[in-house]
């Protein structure tokens, strides 16, 4: 007989789930390979799931529940999984939040704010509040920690995606924050930028033209799927697969990354920004 292993309830709802599905498994006298065994998934899409690092599909929810005989308890599960996953960010963000983990390169483009990813706490809560007035401090607090759980992306030893974030010159010289708090914003992407976590650039003023000036987009590409782009309005989203339209949105960042200052001048120039809110000024247009 299996001896049940101690689970942790209070890690969250993703780890607890995963580890009542290894220790049902195991309990079962089955293997990965053999519990899989009828399904469409692999080893290790399922020792992810087991860790509390994937959500489990619903297929392979009622999967595990007649493979074990557990009476619809992971198909019942899996909407408290999805919750969790999210917790912080809205529904239509879920499969962004999912795929960026998986990622081989994250290219993005914001033009009039920088994005979760980068985002300082006091930038984010500035953010949330300006589209969400009459939200609650609790629930401020949990967006705040929620954009700051996905900033660990970049602390990962094992995986960190190619990130490359183009961002409007208005952003930078166009303060939402007051001056200390600018200045700890631009700091942390160039912090990024000088470990080489992140590569970012500039579209200056003077480029009066130029593609997706109407669209925010965020792209990604995988080691084993096709790549996704994700767009986003004030209180909408969408994922798109289409390969057709993805590979029109990747061609339109491509130009957006031609007419942009080079990495270089752009990282000089958040550098500087930040010197002139940490002493007061207001940060030159670059000309």
């Amino acid at each position: 007989m299996v001896r049940r292993k101690d689970i942790d309830g209070s890690v969250s709802v993703p780890d607890f789930y995963g580890k009542e599905l290894r220790w049902q498994r195991e309990a079962a006298g089955l293997s990965l390979e053999a519990f899989l065994e009828g399904s469409f998934y692999g080893k290790t899409y399922l020792s992810d799931i087991e860790r509390g690092e994937r959500r489990m599909p619903m297929d392979l929810a009622r999967h595990a529940d007649r493979v074990l005989g557990t009476d619809g308890f992971f198909e019942r599960r899996c909407e408290d999984v999805r919750r969790a996953r999210r917790a912080g960010h809205p529904a239509y963000f879920e499969k962004v939040l999912e795929a960026e983990k998986y990622a081989l390169t994250i290219e993005e483009w914001c033009p009039t704010l920088f994005p979760g990813l980068l985002q300082t706490p006091a930038y984010a809560r500035a953010v949330i509040l300006a589209g969400l007035p009459l939200s609650s401090e609790a629930e401020v607090e949990e967006k705040v920690s929620a954009r700051k759980a996905r900033a660990d992306l970049f602390e990962a030893d094992h995986h960190t995606p190619e990130y490359w974030v183009i961002l409007h010159e208005s952003v930078i010289t166009e303060p939402l924050l007051a001056a200390q708090d600018m200045t700890a914003q631009l700091d942390r992407i160039a912090e990024l930028a000088d470990r080489r976590r992140i590569t970012p650039q500039i579209i200056p003023r003077k480029q009066r033209s130029y593609p997706l000036m109407a669209a925010s987009i965020l792209a990604m590409t995988f080691p084993d799927a096709p790549p996704l782009v994700y767009t986003e309005a004030s209180y909408s989203g969408d994922t798109i697969d289409d390969p057709a339209l993805v590979e029109r949105y990747r061609k339109a960042y491509d130009r957006l990354r031609a007419v942009a200052l080079s990495p270089d001048a752009s990282l000089a120039m958040i550098k500087a920004a930040a010197e002139d809110y940490r002493n007061g000024k207001h940060p030159d247009r670059f000309e």
